[in-house]
């Protein structure tokens, strides 16, 4: 996964070993031996298998916690040691039923109808971000990421979970650097926002109000066995820097891909309504996110004819799945019209099985809205740089431009 050829060019990469088997032995971030899952099929069928548990330290691995790849980028990244338990116990690292505790106690923030009634909202923020563009520019160029990407998710994410505004530019500022893997940004920005978020639970529980801060600390506070200190804080943590991360670079990335394919861009002008089956397009030719979390087999399990040994890591990478020709006619293309309208979600983006993304439909509608809005507001919008001149962070796991410099008019 460190490969350089892998975080230059992941897409050919990967799709590269999908051509040489759905299963692929390979290494992890940290050196450790994993499985690489590569082809759709394959890929679903480890999100959804509970046998390929997301906790390395589940009893049954047998597994020392020194051992789990998120841990050697913990300690990588300076964070101290005794807050790495913050970011191991997530629920995202968790399985039943942990996990679906933890997804109960936050589920109603996205319900469909939270979502609907949260979109003027939304489409308000939408425009006032648009509007000041034009002051952020040098001579007539702007960057999308820090002046639009980042900051439309933060203000809605932070609105829903109840951050207050004076908190949010620094929230901006934290939320772009925990994946950075610099130890002299990273550790010190994870342990700046646990504290911060620490402070900020201590001030609501003085004052709740109808926000979901409010609603993880009754729960903490009426029943510990629902929600711990630590899961209290580390949930915030987890919607902040999960929402922004994912929707942000959804925005940059589909920018970027709508700006080099006008034929898809026309075809959007002419059609609003194809917006949402364009939004999953988007997300599938060019998601943030390359792989889902490593998966840990609890007992021996046959896979595509290779056998994953109980204790074995398995990366299922997404940007490979989603690429696969077996599922897929001419999946290089980007085609805005693939997804039929209505249908069930024919990519794996936001993930699948019960580890699907929380904030799936709260990240496709602030997709939707910014698209639509952007280029309402300036039609002739256009590449501030040569394409090849754009840069791109080189993580591992991640598809994030470092900026999106673009002329407005």
């Amino acid at each position: 996964m460190m490969d350089p050829e892998m975080l230059h060019d992941p897409i050919t990469s990967y799709g590269a070993l999908r051509e040489q088997g759905p299963v692929i032995r390979g290494r992890s971030i940290d050196g450790s031996s994993v499985w690489f899952v590569t082809r759709f099929n394959e890929v679903r069928q480890v999100l959804r298998d509970p046998r390929f548990l997301n906790n390395p330290l589940a009893p049954s691995l047998n597994r020392a916690p020194e051992d789990a790849p998120l841990a050697w980028a913990l300690r990588e990244t300076g964070l101290p040691e005794h807050l790495h338990g913050y970011l191991l116990e997530s629920i995202l690292t968790n399985d039943a039923p942990e996990h679906t505790r933890l997804r109960r106690l936050v589920s109603r923030a996205f319900t469909a109808r939270k979502i609907t009634n949260l979109r003027p909202r939304v489409e308000e923020i939408t425009d006032e971000l648009l509007a000041r563009l034009p002051e952020h520019a040098d001579d007539g160029v702007v960057d999308l990421i820090q002046h639009f990407a980042y900051p439309l998710p933060v203000t809605v994410i932070c609105e829903l979970i109840g951050i207050p505004e004076e908190y949010r530019r620094q929230w901006h500022q934290w939320g772009s650097e925990p994946v950075s893997l610099q130890p002299d940004e990273t550790g010190s920005a994870f342990a700046d926002l646990i504290e911060n978020i620490h402070e900020l639970i201590r001030e609501r529980r003085s004052a709740l109000t109808d926000d979901l801060l409010s609603d993880l600390i009754r729960a903490h506070d009426d029943d510990g066995s629902r929600l711990s200190n630590v899961e209290l804080v580390t949930m915030v943590l987890t919607i902040v820097s999960g929402g922004l991360e994912t929707t942000a670079h959804l925005i940059g990335n589909g920018t970027l891909a709508l700006l080099t394919h006008p034929d898809q861009l026309r075809l959007l002008k002419d059609d609003p309504a194809l917006m949402p089956r364009a939004l999953h397009e988007l997300m599938r030719w060019c998601g943030p996110g390359l792989m889902a979390h490593l998966r840990y087999a609890s007992e021996d399990i046959d896979l595509a004819g290779t056998v994953i040994r109980k204790g074995d890591a398995i990366q299922p990478i997404l940007a490979s799945a989603n690429y696969d020709p077996r599922h897929y006619t001419d999946p290089e293309r980007l085609d805005l019209t693939r997804h039929p309208a209505g249908h069930a979600e024919n990519h794996v983006g936001f993930g699948h099985g019960v580890h699907y993304c929380l904030g799936a439909a709260l990240a496709r509608q602030m997709g939707e809205v910014a698209f639509t809005k952007l280029f309402a507001h300036y039609p002739d919008v256009s590449l501030g740089v040569a394409r090849q001149h754009l840069k791109r962070t080189p993580l591992p796991g991640f598809w994030r431009l470092t900026s999106l410099p673009l002329r407005l008019s």
